[in-house]
């Protein structure tokens, strides 16, 4: 019998540390299922900030490095210019890229760094106990806005599709979500079209996730992809920002 699903051989065999669903589980898995579909486990080079996903070396079964609070694309930018031939993206929260690291990000679209960035968009601080981030809904309570974000105390959420978008050297912009399994081979099919960019060294690739996060949104998994598709979908569409011609068929 053939099998419809396999273990990919990018991810180490061991136990994920992410509270019960969350989804980033299933972003590692399908990064590093497109790296193992185009061979290249054994070249790429990963970057992780400080974060839940701090600890994803012990996950995903490549290269990688840490660095500093933000830093990563910075990190990621001397990376691949010391090796132009392997792919080098960073993983990052919405705590991490649009807050400490928004410097470091704008910089690194702008200029046209050839390497891919996934940024993880789950409307929370998840590592440090559920605490506002730039990305969390007016509304939305967190443990340093227990009545909710509201527009005067802490201005609106920030849409960080769209301000990369902005840059013109960055040629790649999509925003994509894990709610379902629709939705989630469509984020496959962009983690596909961002490494594609980097291959043929069109400029800075951005793929956002919308994520959830159960224990810090206190909310089961199932109520947790319900409040993202009626709460987070309308403020942060799910679309394509930017596209180059060349990768457009690339699914």
């Amino acid at each position: 019998m053939k099998p419809v699903f396999e273990y990919t051989k990018g991810m180490r065999e061991t136990e994920l540390h992410y509270c019960p669903g969350c989804t980033h589980g299933i972003a590692h898995r399908l990064i590093m299922e497109v790296l193992e579909e185009r061979g290249d486990l054994g070249n790429c080079i990963a970057v992780s900030p400080v974060g839940c996903s701090i600890v994803a070396h012990q996950y995903m079964n490549v290269d990688m490095m840490e660095s500093p609070h933000g830093r990563a694309p910075a990190v990621a930018s001397g990376i691949k210019r010391v090796h132009p031939n392997s792919p080098v993206f960073t993983y990052q929260g919405d705590g991490d890229l649009a807050s400490i690291g928004t410097n470091e990000i704008i910089h690194a679209a702008e200029r046209g760094e050839k390497f891919c960035t996934f940024f993880i968009n789950n409307a929370i601080y998840g590592m440090t106990g559920g605490q506002m981030a730039p990305t969390t809904l007016i509304g939305q309570k967190t443990t340093t806005c227990v009545d909710g974000r509201t527009v005067e105390q802490a201005g609106m959420p920030m849409r960080m599709c769209e301000l990369i978008s902005c840059q013109d050297r960055a040629v790649y912009v999509e925003r994509v979500s894990l709610d379902s399994p629709a939705n989630v081979r469509k984020a496959k099919s962009a983690i596909r079209r961002a490494f594609k960019v980097q291959d043929l060294k069109l400029g800075f690739a951005f793929v956002e996730f919308l994520s959830i996060c159960p224990t810090n949104w206190g909310l089961t998994a199932p109520k947790a992809m319900e409040w993202l598709r009626e709460n987070m979908m309308p403020y942060y569409p799910v679309k394509q920002f930017k596209c180059p011609e060349e990768v457009k068929e690339v699914k």
